[in-house]
C-alpha cells in the first residue's frame, strides 16, 4: 500500500496531543475527588470491569481518529481486477490431418464452428486474434472485438503441410506484444539500462493463447522452449487436443479455400513427414507449466463444450485503487461505538 498525499500524515500528531488532554482530564477530577480514608476501599467496591470499561471508549475515539487521518492521505493499493481490454490469441492448427472425417464433416470444420461459437459469445471488452499455424504460425486476424471481420478469417483457414506448435505460441505472444507494451516481443533487442524481467511466479498478464491442435509437433521450435517464452511473459497457454484415436478420410485440402487463398503458400498434398495423433503430454506439460489447462474433445459437441467453459473470467490485471473509503468506514464504525459504549457505560445525569 502506498500514499497519494503522504504529508497529510503528520496530522498524526495530534493523536499524542490528544491522549496528554485526557491524561491532564482525569487527574484534574481527582482534585475535586471525594476523599477516602483508604484507597484500598476504594478500590474494592469498585467492580473489576469499570476500569477497562472507564478507557475503552477513548481507546476506540484514538483508534477512529487515526483512520481517519490515514484515509485523510489517500492510501492506493494494488488490487486484481477483471481486465477492461483483455486479449485472446486462438492459435488454430490448420495442417492436412485437420482434414480427417473422424469428426463430421470433418476436423477443420468442427474447429471452425466451435471457434465461431466462442466469437459470438464474447463481451466487447474481449479482443480477440486468429493465429493459424501448419509447417510455420501466420497472424490472420490482429486482435479486434469485430465479430464479422473474426468470421470472415475463420472461415478462410486453409490446410498445409506438417504442424509447428512451438511457432503457433511464439506467433502469439509476439501478437500479444503488438497490443501490450507489458509483454515484451520474443527475440527483442533490450532497451538500453532495462533487463528483462520475468513474470513473477503467478502473476499473468491480461491475456491468454488458446492452441487447438489434432496432432504432433514435427516443424519449428521445440514447443515446451516456445512456452517458456510464454512463461517469462506470464501468458497463459489454454491447450486443447482435438481428434480421436481412428482417423479416417483423406488428407487433401478440406478447407473450401482456393490455394490463392492460403496464407501458407498452398502447400496442399504430398508426403511432409508428419504423424498422426496428439501428443497430449505436451499439451498437458505446455499447460501445465504457462498456468494453463488441458483439454480433450473427440467430437464437435465436446469442442463446443470446451471453448464454452474456457476461463476467460480469470483474465485479470493489476491497478491502483483508491482505499480511502475503507478507512473512512472503519474510522466512523470505531467512532460510533466509542460515542455508544460512552453513552452506555458512562451515561450524562
Amino acid at each position: 500500500m502506498s500514499i497519494l498525499w503522504p504529508t497529510s500524515l503528520y496530522l498524526l500528531g495530534i493523536i499524542p496531543l490528544v491522549i496528554a488532554v485526557y491524561v491532564w482530564s482525569l487527574r484534574r477530577r481527582r482534585r475535586y475527588a471525594v476523599r477516602y480514608s483508604s484507597l484500598t476501599l476504594v478500590r474494592d467496591a469498585m467492580p473489576k470491569s469499570s476500569r477497562w470499561r472507564r478507557h475503552l471508549p477513548f481507546a476506540l475515539f484514538l483508534l477512529a481518529l487515526t483512520a481517519l487521518v490515514v484515509a485523510f492521505s489517500r492510501p492506493v493499493a494494488e488490487v486484481v481486477v477483471p481486465s477492461r481490454r483483455a486479449t485472446i490469441i486462438l492459435a488454430i492448427d490448420v495442417s492436412r490431418s485437420m482434414c480427417s472425417t473422424d469428426i463430421a464433416p470433418n476436423r477443420l470444420a468442427a474447429a471452425k464452428d466451435a471457434a465461431q461459437f466462442f466469437v459470438e459469445n464474447q463481451e466487447a471488452n474481449i479482443q480477440i486474434g486468429i493465429v493459424a499455424f501448419a509447417g510455420f504460425a501466420e497472424l490472420i486476424q490482429e486482435p479486434t472485438n469485430d465479430q464479422e471481420m473474426l468470421s470472415d478469417a475463420i472461415e478462410r483457414l486453409a490446410t498445409a503441410r506438417r504442424t509447428a506448435i512451438g511457432s503457433a505460441i511464439l506467433k502469439s505472444v509476439d501478437t500479444l506484444a503488438e497490443f501490450d507494451e507489458n509483454i515484451p516481443p520474443i527475440g527483442a533487442p533490450p532497451v538500453p539500462g532495462d533487463d528483462f524481467k520475468a513474470a513473477p511466479e503467478g502473476e499473468y498478464a491480461p491475456a491468454i493463447i488458446v492452441l487447438l491442435t489434432d496432432g504432433v509437433s514435427n516443424s519449428g521450435p521445440f514447443p515446451l522452449d516456445a512456452a517458456q517464452e510464454a512463461v517469462a511473459r506470464g501468458v497463459r497457454v489454454y491447450t486443447i487436443g482435438f481428434g480421436t484415436a481412428n482417423p479416417n478420410g483423406s488428407l487433401r485440402d478440406c478447407s473450401g479455400s482456393s490455394q490463392s487463398g492460403d496464407p501458407f503458400g498452398g502447400q496442399f498434398g504430398g508426403g511432409g513427414g508428419f504423424r498422426r495423433g496428439i501428443d497430449e503430454a505436451t499439451l498437458m506439460q505446455i499447460a501445465d507449466m504457462t498456468g494453463g489447462d488441458y483439454y480433450s474433445a473427440t467430437s464437435a459437441g465436446e469442442l463446443q463444450d470446451v471453448f464454452k467453459n474456457l476461463p476467460t473470467y480469470l483474465i485479470t490485471t493489476k491497478e491502483l485503487t483508491e482505499v480511502s473509503v475503507i478507512f473512512t468506514a472503519v474510522g466512523a464504525l470505531l467512532a460510533v461505538i466509542a460515542i455508544a459504549l460512552s453513552m452506555i457505560w458512562h451515561p450524562i445525569s
